[in-house]
């Protein structure tokens, strides 16, 4: 039976994310719901999108955009039901972001370098550290960049185990708990195994 995967908001802005789920073999399920989803479906997956309210993680506004309210606290409170369910969650891009604030981590509101360009996503090498993320992507990957703010403060519990070549967290997996997020995004990366290997595997953590 295919694994089903959880992802608050609408197939139709979420198209890609459904596609790569199913490519992974699983289903994506969406809803506008965030209460008593952990007892419906197998797993979590965060996608990308705008930025989080930054008075979440303690900061005024200096340069955050494309603010989400609803989305954040419906996401944070999916985040306490399926890590209490002790279910896999996958963070991406924001869902990375949205994982470390939850776990009481800060984020850059801005940085350079990684910002889509051109209207398409910066491709770029990462270096990952031995973790449940080594053993599947390995030491050196090709991944793709579409983000302006990264992970500062380090949330409770969570371990960065992959970075870009100027330092930036692209990889996180929590000490306890069976979650993941990565700064890049699978769902559209063409150019290298990366996508397709990462989304197997989260769905390989179901039980």
């Amino acid at each position: 039976m295919r694994k089903a995967v959880y992802i608050w908001g609408q197939m139709e802005k979420y198209a890609n994310y459904r596609r790569a789920v199913e490519t992974a073999g699983g289903r994506a399920f969406f809803g506008r719901e965030s209460t008593g989803q952990a007892e419906r479906w197998d797993a979590l997956l965060l996608p990308g999108g705008g930025d989080l309210e930054p008075w979440r993680y303690g900061q005024e506004n200096t340069a955050s955009r494309n603010l989400e309210p609803e989305r954040d606290a419906a996401e944070l409170e999916l985040l306490a039901e399926f890590t209490a369910a002790g279910k896999p969650v996958l963070g991406i891009c924001r869902g990375l972001q949205a994982v470390n604030v939850f776990f009481g981590g800060s984020l850059l509101q801005n940085i350079p370098g990684h910002s889509a360009h051109g209207g398409a996503d910066r491709l770029h090498s990462v270096r990952t550290a031995p973790s449940s993320l080594g053993r599947l992507l390995g030491e050196q990957a090709l991944v793709n960049s579409a983000h302006h703010q990264a992970v500062d403060r380090l949330g409770s519990g969570l371990q960065a185990v992959q970075w870009a070549g100027d330092g930036v967290v692209e990889g996180l997996c929590h000490r306890r708990f069976p979650v993941w997020a990565v700064q890049w995004h699978p769902e559209r990366l063409e150019a290298s195994p990366a996508g397709r290997i990462l989304l197997g595997g989260f769905l390989e953590m179901v039980p």
